[in-house]
């Protein structure tokens, strides 16, 4: 066997090993994020998804007896696309919003700032595996209510469903990180899950159409991006909606691009993870 010159196995100094993206340590992140909530997953994934199931029955029977219609279709079927998408951004806001936070709690925050990868990398492998966390939900929301009755439950567009599912996840996970960045404990994470992500859950039209709406509860509507992700999602599925569908995709756009280049300038700046 020919003998291999040090120069073959190991590059000059000065010359990166990784020149672009560091593959391997961005699917280490990921696949440590995926099993970390995977390992809870009866905590994680099946009751996030048996609460929501649990809110369509009672809200069901609540207001969908005697075949009540909610632009123009049962309740059930009307509230079912909206209870997948909101579950959905939940599962990802509390997946993404633990991740650093429990780093600088048990002080072990040094595991994801020392590797070699950069805030892009890093940023990237949260919100993909927050993203993951919600995709298995809904994923698991939509083959139950397959045996529920009165749902619409195979998508009259399917690609729009999954690109609004994929925008609020993506968002959800994003402002997770940045809530994971900011909170010192962990009364800081539930202030944000109780009074900005629960009340604008409940508030995007899940329950209810914005078309009997008025004032500025309509006007609040249309500046709560839950409410787009949730209508986006629920064209997918019945291929009716209360808002401007395209409109809506460029608001979650937007939204997710400002928050992934704060929460990337943030982490690149070591606000408050670096002590």
């Amino acid at each position: 066997m020919p003998e291999t010159s040090l120069e073959t196995q190991h590059p000059a100094p000065g010359v990166p090993v990784i020149p672009v993206i560091n593959w391997g340590g961005l699917r280490a992140l990921y696949v440590k994020e995926v099993r970390r909530f995977f390992k809870v997953q009866l905590q994680t994934v099946w009751a996030p998804a048996f609460s929501a199931l649990l809110l369509l029955l009672v809200f069901s029977i609540a207001f969908g007896r005697g075949g009540q219609l909610v632009m123009g279709v049962p309740f059930a079927a009307f509230a079912a696309p909206g209870l997948i998408a909101m579950a959905m951004m939940q599962a990802a806001f509390a997946n993404a919003s633990f991740s650093l936070l429990v780093g600088k709690m048990q002080g072990t925050i040094v595991d994801y700032l020392m590797p070699p990868l950069s805030s892009g990398e890093l940023l990237s492998g949260l919100t993909g595996a927050s993203m993951t966390r919600a995709i298995l939900v809904g994923l698991v929301l939509w083959i139950a209510m397959l045996f529920w009755p009165l749902t619409r439950n195979i998508p009259a567009h399917p690609i729009v469903a999954i690109w609004f599912g994929l925008l609020g996840a993506a968002m959800l996970s994003l402002l997770g990180v940045l809530t994971s960045i900011w909170a010192d404990k962990f009364d800081h994470n539930a202030t944000i899950t109780n009074f900005v992500v629960q009340p604008l859950s409940l508030l995007s039209g899940t329950f209810y159409s914005i078309e009997g709406l008025h004032g500025a509860f309509r006007a609040f509507s249309h500046v709560n991006p839950f409410f787009y992700v949730i209508s986006g999602f629920r064209y997918g599925f019945l291929g009716t909606t209360d808002s401007n569908v395209l409109q809506g995709s460029a608001v979650l756009v937007a939204v997710n691009l400002v928050l992934g280049v704060v929460c990337y300038v943030l982490l690149r700046r070591g606000w408050k993870l670096k002590y």
